[in-house]
């Protein structure tokens, strides 16, 4: 790895056809999270940030800190209250559909990324219909298209026909696809894409150029703007996340906190949302150690400890979710299939307000006419399907809902 290291750009570079803006923001947030120090807060800095009805960023750290580990109970009821508050007893649902996994970047985590031997697919126009009826006959009503972070495979066009197709089927129409300019997701939005999801992975500078050695994801500034050229192009939300594991996630999260406040701050027409993603087991190809040659078998590789991260328990989650929450108090949260069923259940209703239902991060695998699979980015750990999420939101006095959007 030394080796691909010295060879690449450098990853605090913008690269060719990149659009530059003019914000303070990327700035700011790294600035406020280098300066963070999780540990110098006390019990009574957390118990503060409790009693605040609105609460500050300095309150926020708190929250965040190992400090807040004893108040988590309190935090958790705290959170409840504010979900309620704003969102009622509604927990939305969705799905997300991979349409292609072709990837030209080299994520070293990341199941898709373009040195790891798995097979490939894109799906076509015929396909993507196929596969989104099939979801549709389940009774959703919004859906995230993703791709592998390829424009030679997944041009702006063919992204385009997707959310055109996705439209005639559902309410919602999200992206979650390689950075843009945002000339091209005005084009997006034209063809029917609502908002934008990009996952930061970490906002530790260094760290970030460590584990991003080839391809455009490489660029660690272009892509800390994505959510802002959104909605620069039109998009109505955006979502942030880090991937909590790859650096101090206690700092990762702290950082997309205030991504997202300073953003909600300067557009504040913006639907703001927080994904809550930790690291998961990819699937690859075991390699022989005596000839270096690949086996035809695939093997389920964990990636947190060999990358040097720190692997984030669900009480550790519970904590940053809880403290998104009492910061941002009306920003939607997104739960996803990367945690177990009892803990997403644990946690819809107290901070998070959105689930996935019906999950797959293969390629063509709703649809039965479809006969042609790709390969899964990374294991999921909860695989039930719309009905049985439905029953577990039902379980819990909450209400299901599908859309909760009227277009005029």
């Amino acid at each position: 790895m030394e080796t691909d290291k010295r060879k690449c750009i450098d990853h605090m570079a913008y690269m060719e056809g990149m659009e530059k803006i003019d914000s303070d923001i990327p700035d700011r947030v790294l600035d406020q999270r280098n300066r963070y120090q999780p540990e110098s807060y006390t019990a009574q800095d957390v118990r503060n940030a409790l009693n605040h009805e609105n609460r500050s960023m300095e309150d926020f750290a708190a929250l965040l800190s190992p400090a807040a580990a004893p108040f988590l109970e309190e935090m958790a009821g705290k959170a409840k209250q504010e979900t309620e508050k704003h969102f009622g007893n509604s927990v939305y649902l969705f799905t997300p559909i991979y349409i292609s996994n072709y990837c030209e970047n080299y994520c070293v985590y990341c199941g898709f990324n373009c040195h790891n031997r798995i097979h490939r697919m894109k799906l076509n126009y015929e396909e993507i219909e196929k596969e989104m009826a099939a979801i549709a006959r389940t009774g959703l009503e919004e859906i995230l298209i993703l791709t592998g972070e390829s424009r030679a495979k997944s041009d702006v066009e063919y992204i385009g026909e997707a959310c055109k197709i996705a439209r005639k089927y559902f309410r919602m129409v999200g992206l979650e696809v390689y950075p843009m300019n945002s000339d091209e997701y005005a084009y997006l939005r034209q063809c029917g894409a609502d908002y934008v999801t990009v996952f930061q992975e970490t906002y530790d500078d260094a760290r970030y150029g460590d584990l991003h050695l080839a391809g455009h994801k490489r660029s660690f500034p272009y892509r800390i703007n994505a959510q802002e050229r959104a909605l620069m192009g039109g998009m109505r939300g955006v979502a942030f996340a880090a991937l909590l594991g790859l650096s101090d996630f206690r700092k990762d999260a702290f950082a997309t906190g205030l991504h997202a406040y300073y953003l909600q701050r300067k557009y504040p027409h913006a639907e703001i949302s927080f994904s809550c993603p930790r690291l998961r087991p990819i699937v690859t190809l075991e390699e022989d150690k005596e000839d270096g040659e690949h086996l035809s078998e695939k093997e389920v590789v964990p990636v947190v400890e060999p990358l040097g991260g720190k692997e984030v328990s669900e009480r550790e989650l519970l904590q940053i979710m809880c403290a998104y929450r009492l910061f941002l108090p009306f920003a939607g949260m997104t739960i996803s299939t990367r945690e177990r069923a009892e803990f997403r259940d644990h946690v819809i209703g107290m901070a998070a307000t959105k689930i996935s239902a019906g999950v797959s991060t293969g390629i063509g695998s709703h649809s039965e006419e479809v006969k042609e699979q790709g390969d899964s980015q990374f294991e999921i750990a909860d695989n039930r399907d719309m009905n049985e999420v439905v029953e577990a939101i039902r379980e819990q006095g909450l209400q299901p809902v599908t859309n909760d959007y009227v277009y005029v």
